[in-house]
């Protein structure tokens, strides 16, 4: 099974070339452009992302496809109401998963790529991550809610091709109504700051409503710093790919108290065993 986002890869690098030509010709000084070196780390492992999501996307369909044959109950895909349930429960999914993968170590040692780059362009959306194992349980309530398996990775793919746009310095802010309801570049900008203000906010995927409902939410205000609170310095793919599992094996293998080694794997990033013994 081919991911039905791999049909837009040709538009995405079209894109790419057309923001980056405009840094050329129409630059900004307050914006940060594209960087060579930066923008092929991200579009490698955007390829290899796709390399390893085929496999993994067969995977887990079977998952979903044996969730949705072990409930009695089949929504329809004919029915408008079914699309307009999944629109809302794969963006809720979608909440959850970015949440807890800024939250638990162990899966922001999965998340923390497509946050790496220094930049913040087009480019930087193709960033993303060589193991996505890690999201499967979020989306598999809705199997369990009869929503076939095929209409979830079509709405998870279309939820994918949307956040893409997100990911430029090129776009203010747009229309109020349309910056209070969904996630736009500006409210995106600010969960890529490394910024105290910003860390850990705005996790909407196509809509921005679930942070201002569960208080996650953080208008843009002072300038985005990208990156990380600790940057990794290097272009290095399996090292970009993979830093924060070697950073997590060495603390649990430095630990002491078998309590601080499941802090160091299921607490939040930056962890440590004082915050333990408050």
């Amino acid at each position: 099974m081919i991911p039905a986002v791999v049909y837009a890869i040709p538009a995405f690098v079209l894109l790419v070339v057309v923001e980056a030509l405009s840094y050329r010709f129409l630059p900004d000084d307050d914006e940060r452009g594209y960087e060579l070196r930066d923008t092929v780390t991200s579009m490698s492992m955007g390829a290899g992302s796709q390399v390893i999501a085929v496999p993994w996307k067969a995977a887990t369909i079977v998952v979903y496809a044996a969730a949705y044959t072990a409930v009695p109950w089949h929504l329809p895909p004919s029915s408008g109401w079914t699309w307009l349930l999944l629109f809302f429960g794969d963006d809720l999914a979608y909440y959850a998963y970015h949440r807890a993968h800024h939250r638990v170590r162990v899966l922001w040692a999965s998340h923390v790529v497509h946050h790496s780059s220094l930049r913040y362009n087009l480019s930087t959306a193709l960033r993303q991550t060589w193991t996505p194992m890690t999201g499967l349980p979020f989306w598999l309530p809705l199997a369990l809610l009869g929503v076939p398996p095929w209409m979830i990775l079509v709405q998870q793919a279309v939820s994918l091709v949307y956040q893409f746009f997100l990911h430029t310095e090129r776009v203010d802010r747009l229309w109020r109504p349309v910056e209070w309801f969904f996630n736009t570049p500006s409210h995106h900008r600010v969960h890529h700051g490394s910024n105290q203000v910003y860390l850990d906010r705005n996790y909407g995927g196509i809509l921005i409503v679930w942070d201002r409902l569960f208080r996650t939410f953080e208008p843009e205000g002072e300038r985005v710093v990208y990156g990380l609170t600790k940057n990794i310095g290097t272009y290095n793919l399996a090292w970009v790919a993979f830093h924060e599992y070697a950073a997590a094996w060495r603390d649990v293998r430095a630990a002491v108290r078998w309590r601080d080694r499941v802090g160091y794997v299921f607490g939040p990033p930056g962890w440590s065993p004082r915050q333990s013994m408050r």
